[in-house]
C-alpha cells in the first residue's frame, strides 16, 4: 500500500529526480512530482511523494525539516483531494 506526503518549502531549483534522491535515502519513493505553474512551467515551491506505506512514518520524521538549498522541507501526510 502506498501513502503520499506533500512536501513544502522546496527550492525553486529544485528537480523531480533530485528531490527522489533526498526522499529514497530514508526509504523506497514510488513516485515524486513537483507542482508547477502551467503558464511559466516553473515550480510552486510544493509537491507530493508516495511512498510505501510501512516507510512512511521514518520518511517524514527524517525530512521534516531537512535543510535543502538553504531552505527546511515541510513534510506531512497529504490530506486527500476533495471534489470540486
Amino acid at each position: 500500500m502506498a501513502k503520499t506526503l506533500y512536501v513544502g518549502n522546496i527550492p525553486w531549483s529544485t528537480t523531480e529526480s533530485e528531490l527522489e534522491q533526498v526522499f529514497s535515502q530514508f526509504g523506497q519513493v514510488l513516485e515524486c512530482r513537483i507542482i508547477t505553474e502551467r503558464a511559466t512551467g516553473r515550480s510552486r515551491g510544493y509537491g507530493f511523494v508516495e511512498v510505501n506505506d510501512e516507510d512512511m512514518e521514518t520518511i517524514m520524521e527524517k525530512t521534516n525539516g531537512l535543510e535543502l538549498e538553504g531552505r527546511k522541507l515541510v513534510v506531512n501526510e497529504a490530506k486527500p483531494r476533495e471534489d470540486q
